[in-house]
């Protein structure tokens, strides 16, 4: 990669379980909804590495918030913690994997309108990319790291299910 992933993001030393914001679940009118999900707008607040204790590299997470301070840490790897600490940068004169997605969907004249993570399992979370091609939506299945860093790069929002902030905020 050429690049120490250290000096992308930061570090975290912290307790797992202070990601989550509030728990409680302002009823507001900012949701979306598409069959049946209720999706609230997140932004990334940054990539970390959580530090370990002992030899080796600690284990890189990107860090989601909501409007209302509600937190979701996504486990991701090294190249997509880098690709996401990456992606709102200027762009090299080599495009990484997420940037040439971004290029192929605008070359087929299309443009990602959305991400949305909608799913927990397991402690795996799922989500979807939406693309907009003459006029017709499709939602994409695909890792919740890819889709954020295909959002960052595109300008586009992105969107966690309310299911999945109330079961992520169990989990710590």
């Amino acid at each position: 990669m050429g690049h120490d992933l250290r000096d992308l993001f930061g570090e975290w030393d912290g307790d797992p379980a202070d990601l989550h914001g509030e728990p409680a679940i302002p009823e507001e009118a900012d949701e979306t909804r598409r069959r049946k999900v209720v999706l609230r707008e997140a932004h990334v607040v940054g990539v970390f590495e959580q530090r370990r204790t002992g030899a080796g590299p600690g284990k890189a997470f990107v860090l989601l918030e909501d409007k209302h301070g509600r937190r979701v840490p996504i486990w991701i790897g090294e190249f997509e913690a880098y690709a996401i600490a990456s992606g709102d940068t200027k762009p090299s004169d080599r495009p990484a994997t997420h940037d040439l997605l971004r290029r192929v969907i605008e070359h087929l004249g299309a443009r990602v309108v959305r991400i949305y993570v909608d799913d927990i399992w397991q402690e795996t979370f799922y989500a979807k990319v939406t693309v907009l091609q003459d006029g017709v939506e499709s939602d994409i299945d695909c890792r919740p790291s890819d889709a954020i860093a295909l959002a960052v790069r595109a300008g586009a929002p992105i969107y966690i299910a309310e299911n999945v902030l109330e079961a992520a905020s169990k989990q710590t």
